[in-house]
């Protein structure tokens, strides 16, 4: 059993009562960092509290390799076991020499460049992929200053009648702004995306994964109706959306367009 948790939206998602219960009871911690990279709890990386955590490099997110990501775990087996994982499952990948060499002993039958301990992918990145990430990854910690600023001004000059302001953004990196209906209204809804289209101002309604996942054909396949047991997530899905937040937006495009929501 493990209890696996998603950082959406620059946002955490953990609480320090909670991170200490699991360790409590000794639940493993999988963190879904996949929106969230430089995002802090209590001073400390989102992706470093669990057992293991995954970081998406999508070309929309903080940090991108055009398509791509990365798994990060301070535990040796299973870090051996992800790097098998991304390669076809095959022993070769292992680091550690005398890890490799226990696999080979025990399948004498085997070719020991081609023994697969797992049915698996093959999900490695490239140079190339990797030359572009690691080329952005000093400029992490300024961009999220940029970003968490932005986010500041956004929610600070937002009608808070009207849209939901008070989100908890200690230690966020978000990269985009969250915009949110404080009541449904699909009236009010239906003009604020208008006036968004309008001023080719590009957005996502639902936020993160086009909202309410349960209401997905995979999903309601196999649970048809569980999307009606979570009203605050339908909520978001119907009167939600986010706003790209990039390091070059300036405050004052910011504050424009909490003016134009303002006056939906």
């Amino acid at each position: 059993m493990a209890v696996f948790v998603t950082h959406i939206l620059g946002y955490n998602a953990l609480t320090a009562e909670f991170v200490a219960e699991l360790r409590e009871r000794k639940v493993p911690l999988i963190e879904d960092v996949c929106e969230s990279h430089g995002a802090m709890m209590q001073g400390r990386k989102l992706g470093t509290h669990g057992l293991m955590s995954n970081f998406s490099f999508y070309y929309a997110h903080h940090l991108s390799t055009i398509e791509g990501g990365m798994v990060c775990t301070d535990d040796e087996e299973l870090y051996e076991v992800v790097r098998m994982m991304r390669s076809h499952g095959m022993t070769r990948e292992i680091k550690s020499a005398a890890r490799r060499e226990e696999y080979r002993a025990r399948h004498a039958d085997l070719n020991p460049n081609f023994i697969f301990a797992f049915p698996a992918w093959n999900v490695r990145s490239t140079e190339l992929n990797a030359v572009i990430g690691r080329a952005q990854l000093p400029r992490l910690d300024a961009n999220n200053l940029k970003r968490s600023e932005n986010l500041r001004v956004f929610l600070e000059n937002l009608d808070p009648v009207r849209y939901w302001t008070d989100f908890a953004v200690e230690g966020s990196s978000n990269y985009a702004l969250t915009l949110v209906l404080r009541e449904a209204d699909g009236a009010l809804w239906g003009r604020v995306e208008a006036m968004l289209h309008a001023h080719a101002i590009e957005f996502r309604r639902g936020t993160s994964g086009g909202g309410n996942q349960l209401r997905q054909p995979y999903l309601r396949r196999l649970y048809p109706d569980a999307y009606r047991d979570y009203p605050r997530v339908d909520h978001v899905h119907f009167h939600g959306a986010y706003i790209g937040n990039y390091p070059e937006l300036e405050p004052a495009r910011v504050r424009e367009l909490c003016r134009l929501l303002n006056a939906v």
